[in-house]
């Protein structure tokens, strides 16, 4: 009885160790959190090559998201009234702690708002609609930015 066996002891037995997240912080992987222009130039183009019933209104929706830094729920709730086509500024109003702003409309947003605005029916609330004619979805706004 001298001699005892050492069993070894099941990894089971032992108290499991909380293991480190391997994820990196977003700012170790990524140089910059932001598109430059030129990839949102290169987005605009591809959407309008993009093909579909859609693809100017898909364009129009990227091209107002950069330019006034909206948010996809800003988006979807961007009505007809809120834009001056006339005078030629958008009626920003934050949903998130923002104060509300007017915005002015340059050049090719403005001609493609006002095509995209012939192209809807008169009775359209909502600047960016889908197929059917109501409010597009967040889901939607994700889809095309993806």
């Amino acid at each position: 009885m001298a001699a005892v066996i050492q069993l070894p002891q099941s990894p089971f037995w032992a108290k499991r160790q909380k293991q480190p997240p391997t994820r990196q912080p977003n700012g170790a992987s990524r140089t910059r959190e932001y598109l430059t222009s030129d990839e949102i130039e290169r987005m605009i183009t591809a959407a309008r090559q993009g093909g579909g019933r859609l693809a100017e209104r898909d364009a129009l929706l990227i091209m107002v998201a950069y330019r006034h830094g909206f948010r996809a729920s800003e988006l979807i709730a961007l009505r007809w009234d809120q834009i001056d086509l006339k005078a030629g500024t958008i009626h920003v109003s934050r949903l998130k702690h923002g104060s509300p702003s007017s915005h002015p409309l340059r050049g090719p947003e403005l001609r493609a708002l006002r095509a995209w605005k012939r192209q809807q029916p008169d009775t359209a609330p909502y600047v960016f609609t889908s197929l059917r004619g109501g409010p597009m979805t967040r889901r939607t706004v994700h889809h095309v930015i993806a």
